[in-house]
């Protein structure tokens, strides 16, 4: 199987694809590493890897014959499913011991010597505490699907409660803002192989276990794990590298890549988007740093767009700095507007001067939830400008990028869409966030069949 590979190096998260010969996805990856540019992009790489595996695992347990055909007995998704969270889980707990390790070795440093006995007392109940919660979680209890993220916030909670005078709370968090860091710079050899041999002897096959004393037959049990294992190892054995890899997004003067492997992102998030939605004529993709407002024809290809030329006001950065200063996850920025009664006018979303604005109006008494309807409206209203000058809204409408899996921002764009062009269809894919790195992949495809003159 030939494989080729899009990759998007956005201001905020690296995505990637990887891409067959048909123009099927086989596996997507992405991160929120801050290490560098060359990491991210290994790590979204690794991710799609791995998710392409899992794929090709999938596809090959499902076409068992015989006995293991007879024991699964349509089972083969449930167990899959239940794998792969037995995956993440042993994933996540590989890179807790690796954070662990660089906390206690930052705590024993010169630096904090005079009281690293005392720090240690505190941290290595801490890591054991994350450490249970992991072993003891169904696996869905996850927050975030990024490991920093994951690991602050159940760091964070129990450094509150073991914190205390010797031993302070922003004495913790410095130490683990150094220790991630280690553990993000890190590419974790055969991490894949490791991390699925030990999900395989916890997870639960779907068969019953009946037997008879002495019998020399194998149980039932026995038997699907060996087809299991077999697969797994068929698996471990694919060669799932990229003939092709093409490269975009805000970094993307920063991959590692030739020139000739880089397309701008504008003609990638166009053609993502007419891929996923053919009837696709207006693109509006919000990042982490800019906004698009895209035009293209019935082939994919631009033919007009506009984007914020000054600064990251109404982006995904913004939304980050508004979270921050809530105290919330930008995860639940949009929920938590969408409870509004009374959405608040807001001035100016410029992240400068966000912070002080925000904090104005909560002195004035007005509600969190009435703040950010208001901040969303505004963010809307700068896409709506944007799309206004590179040549309106088309039928069909498509929203790209993180902020799209936003409800309030989905909720406000809808309204000013229909306040000002009427009724059009507004498409948003659950994979809105690697349309960029999709449309990289068909360029990669292309290259691909170029090279082989097809």
């Amino acid at each position: 199987m030939t494989l080729v590979a899009g990759i998007d190096l956005g201001s905020t998260t690296t995505k990637a694809i990887l891409m067959d010969e048909a123009g099927a996805v086989v596996g997507r990856g992405i991160t929120n590493s801050r290490s560098n540019y060359h990491l991210a992009t290994r790590i979204a790489m690794d991710e799609a890897t791995i998710n392409a595996r899992f794929g090709l695992l999938r596809r090959d347990l499902e076409a068992t014959s015989g006995l293991e055909r007879d024991l699964l007995r349509g089972a083969a998704a449930e167990f899959l499913d239940r794998l792969e969270l037995d995956f993440r889980r042993a994933q996540y707990l590989m890179q807790l011991d690796a954070l662990r390790d660089s906390a206690l070795q930052e705590a024993a440093g010169p630096r904090l010597a005079a009281r690293s006995s005392a720090i240690t007392s505190r941290l290595g109940p801490l890591f054991d505490e994350m450490a249970r919660e992991a072993h003891e979680s169904d696996g869905h209890a996850q927050r975030s699907q990024f490991f920093r993220d994951e690991s602050a916030s159940r760091f964070g909670e129990h450094a509150q409660r073991l914190a205390d005078r010797d031993v302070p709370y922003d004495l913790l968090l410095g130490i683990f803002d150094k220790a991630i860091g280690q553990v993000e710079g890190r590419v974790f050899d055969r991490s894949f192989e490791r991390c699925i041999r030990s999900a395989l002897a916890e997870s639960r096959l779907p068969v019953a276990e009946p037997r008879t004393a002495g019998s020399p037959t194998p149980t039932p049990r026995a038997a699907l794990r060996a087809a299991v294992s077999a697969a797994v190892a068929r698996i471990l054995a694919a060669d799932v590298e990229p003939a092709v890899t093409i490269g975009t997004g805000y970094g993307r003067q920063r991959l590692p890549f030739p020139k000739e492997q880089i397309r701008s992102e504008i003609l990638c998030h166009g053609l993502g988007a007419h891929s996923m939605f053919p009837g696709t004529r207006t693109v509006l993709d919000i990042g982490g740093q800019d906004t698009k407002a895209i035009q293209v024809d019935d082939r994919g290809i631009v033919t007009s767009f506009q984007m914020n030329d000054r600064c990251a006001a109404g982006c995904g950065r913004y939304l980050g700095y508004i979270a921050d200063e809530m105290n919330l996850g930008v995860h639940e920025l949009g929920p938590l507007a969408q409870r509004s009664t009374r959405s608040v006018k807001i001035t100016s979303t410029c992240t400068v001067f966000a912070g002080a604005e925000l904090r104005d109006r909560l002195t004035l008494g007005q509600r969190r939830e009435d703040i950010l309807a208001g901040l969303h409206r505004a963010m809307m209203l700068r896409a709506m400008s944007l799309l206004a000058r590179s040549g309106g809204i088309e039928d069909e409408f498509t929203f790209t990028g993180g902020v799209a899996s936003n409800p309030a921002a989905v909720d406000a764009l809808t309204k000013l869409v229909g306040e000002n062009y009427g009724g059009r269809r507004i498409n948003i894919s659950p994979g809105s966030i690697y349309t960029g790195a999709l449309g990289a992949a068909l360029f990669a495809r292309t290259v691909l069949r170029e090279r082989r003159g097809d």
